[in-house]
């Protein structure tokens, strides 16, 4: 909760709804138009999207000469001359170079115009060369500007604010410089870069110009509140965040600048450009995402100085995003106590030039030596959290044993048919989404409508059937998630899938797929009538991918067929041990049927690669919500276990002995009996 006071005027109060603010698009309500309505109008439906064949840069290259199309060869792009523009224009622009206003992507072959901003896909583009389509050429596929109803509360917004330096009262100028750490960033810079503040809603406020500054396209809000020790941000952007794809800073770009400096924060820029005098810009989603129609406007630079933060995070980010904007033009500020975020270092008086060129190469060989890895081994232990990953709110048990969600993984996951694998998958995998992890997924047994459901009924708590009135409220929160779904639905070849995974990578800097199940896609693979043999080689091509791209790969597999009264075991898994060996992580869930009512349901963490904490807990079904949370009676909900030979204790005929986990403080087993099968039950 954040409280407002302005001199005797009674308190206003904004509350922010999971990083945003009430009000509509967390606006306050006395700047809001009205009521949230629905963003489109029921008779114009948007048609299904069908996935697009992918395109190799050899192709478009193909493709180009085949046309007698001249191009040059950037970094992340193509540059050609644009259909897009008449001739009256292109002669209007001055020198050849700047005539190939065409740029098209080398990984998805979206382009864009730079002179009459039209974009689309690389079937778009063929088909404005090829001449079909109505009006192609006449430029219909223009990136479309902001809505009617963006464009007025854009303007409203944009008027009512003011210069920070323009405040009436001397007093609220400096602890507002003191709120968002300003107290050395000069007027001068920001009247440069066009900052205003917004007193209703005590928030700076970034404008987004189209290029050229041309016209007003969106704005950033931001708010900041004291949390302990230090400041939160609150950022709140209209458009919505997927549209808003603001380079802050560009329209002080020059033509023969070659080098630039991103970050994540737009008043990092503002530091960095004070101290530095170099150019800066301002990433529009952080360090969560780079949007990769923002690439050709940074194709003009041969170095790319990338200083997203001070943590572990924005390091990990730093070198996502080099790889996108090709890695042999990027350096890193590598994050460090010397080294935090630009703001900080101007406020701490230290030399911001010197930093930046302790910028390390994000290029490097295929061998390194421990001298190069210490300083990032070193933010891994001064950084223990944020090693451990991102933990999750709901399951805090399994934070005990996990530690937290971590890129570069794979999890494999498991329980008896009808247990709800599918069911817990997507409330554990949406409990990582509303933390900001850009997740993908692949339902290959439901349908992406029943799924989504599903997903909504687990965001809202509740069913959304017996509330129909609050349906659009919940789907606009639902739908700024950064969550995205193949369009795969039964049996498909493991190519197909990893191939959409990587373009959901580099367009998306997705950080979580979940693939439910992998029995579905076995059916297209051709390389051996054994099907043990081609579960193998799937899930090494799952183990490959999340090794080479850091991202983290949830696969559920079913089990082998098991006896009712018997628990399952990482052996249980259906086919060899390589889905087990390759895997970091095994969770399975169990579930032990009863006759006289609901089975009872409890998650076993049998492998952990990364410290090697195993245990259980139980878990509770709550079906109005369709969530899983846990049972409040249970005394002793965690208990580790130190094997892999599972949970149950063994009959005494069979002559082995297993692990049970023990109540600590009374010895024995009574936590955890309801949840194992019962030793006096005969055997089948």
């Amino acid at each position: 909760m954040w409280v407002l006071r302005r001199g005797g005027h009674p308190l206003r109060i904004l509350l922010p709804l999971r990083g945003e603010w009430m009000g509509r698009r967390g606006l306050p309500r006395s700047l809001a138009p009205g009521p949230p309505r629905r963003r489109y109008r029921k008779e114009a439906l948007p048609a299904l999207e069908v996935p697009a064949l992918p395109v190799t840069t050899t192709e478009i290259r193909q493709y180009l000469r085949a046309h007698g199309i001249p191009f040059q060869d950037g970094h992340s792009c193509l540059r050609a001359p644009s259909p897009f523009v008449g001739t009256s224009q292109l002669q209007d622009q001055a020198g050849a170079a700047t005539s190939f206003s065409l740029f098209i992507d080398k990984t998805t072959g979206r382009f864009l115009c730079m002179t009459s901003l039209a974009e689309g896909n690389w079937e778009d583009f063929q088909a404005s060369v090829e001449g079909r389509g109505d009006g192609a050429r006449e430029g219909v596929l223009l990136s479309e500007g902001p809505e009617a109803e963006d464009s007025e509360e854009i303007l409203r917004i944009w008027d009512r604010a003011i210069p920070l330096w323009e405040l009436p009262e001397p007093e609220e100028a400096r602890l507002t410089r003191i709120m968002f750490g300003l107290t050395k960033v000069t007027d001068d810079t920001l009247k440069r870069f066009g900052v205003r503040y917004l007193r209703p809603a005590r928030s700076l406020v970034f404008p987004w110009f189209s290029p050229g500054g041309s016209g007003l396209r969106g704005l950033k809000l931001l708010g900041a509140e004291s949390q302990g020790d230090g400041v939160r941000y609150v950022e709140t952007t209209i458009p919505r965040p997927g549209a808003y794809r603001n380079l802050f800073g560009l329209p002080l770009i020059g033509r023969r600048d070659v080098e630039v400096v991103l970050t994540s924060r737009e008043l990092d820029s503002l530091a960095l450009h004070q101290s530095t005098g170099l150019p800066t810009l301002a990433l529009p989603r952080g360090t969560a995402c780079l949007p990769p129609a923002l690439l050709p406007y940074l194709e003009q630079f041969r170095r790319i100085v990338l200083w997203l933060g001070d943590d572990l995070r924005s390091w990990e980010a730093a070198k996502l995003f080099a790889r996108k904007l090709n890695p042999k033009r990027c350096s890193l500020v590598r994050p460090g106590d010397q080294r935090p975020r630009p703001l900080e270092a101007l406020n701490q008086d230290l030399n911001l030039s010197r930093i930046l060129r302790t910028a390390l190469p994000a290029w490097h060989k295929s061998i390194v030596s421990f001298r190069q890895l210490r300083e990032e081994v070193l933010g891994e232990l001064s950084n223990v959290e944020q090693a451990a990953g991102v933990r999750w709110s709901r399951f805090p048990d399994l934070n005990r044993l996990l530690k937290g969600h971590r890129k570069g993984e794979l999890t494999v996951f498991t329980g008896p048919t009808g247990s709800g694998k599918t069911t817990f998958i997507s409330e554990y995998a949406l409990d990582l989404c509303t933390q900001g992890v850009n997740t993908l997924w692949g339902s290959f047994e439901i349908s992406n409508v029943r799924l989504a459901r599903v997903m909504l009924t687990q965001f809202a708590v509740g069913r959304l059937e017996e509330q129909l009135d609050r349906y659009d409220e919940w789907a606009d929160r639902f739908e700024d998630l950064p969550l995205y779904f193949m369009t795969f639905h039964g049996q498909q070849s493991i190519r197909t899938v990893i191939d959409t995974m990587q373009h959901a990578v580099y367009v998306y800097d997705i950080c979580h797929v979940v693939i439910d199940n992998l029995q579905f896609m076995m059916g297209h693979e051709q390389l051996s009538s054994d099907r043990i043999a081609a579960q193998d080689y799937i899930v090494g091509a799952f183990r490959k991918f999340a090794t080479d791209n850091n991202c983290h790969v949830t696969l559920v597999i079913h089990p082998r067929k098991e006896d009712d009264d018997k628990e399952l075991q990482t052996a249980s898994i259906f086919g060899s041990a390589k889905a087990s060996q390759e895997a970091d992580n095994v969770l399975i869930l169990q579930d032990r049927k009863l006759v006289t009512g609901p089975g009872k349901r409890y998650l076993q963490v049998s492998k952990n690669r990364f410290d090697g904490d195993v245990g259980v807990f139980p878990l509770e079904f709550n079906k109005s919500s369709l969530t899983f949370s846990i049972p409040p009676k249970s005394k002793a909900r965690l208990k580790k276990i130190k094997d892999d030979n599972g949970l149950a204790a063994k009959k005494p005929s069979s002559g082995k002995k297993g692990v049970v986990p023990r109540d600590s403080e009374t010895g024995s087993d009574q936590a955890l009996k309801p949840y194992l099968p019962d030793p006096s039950r005969p055997s089948q």
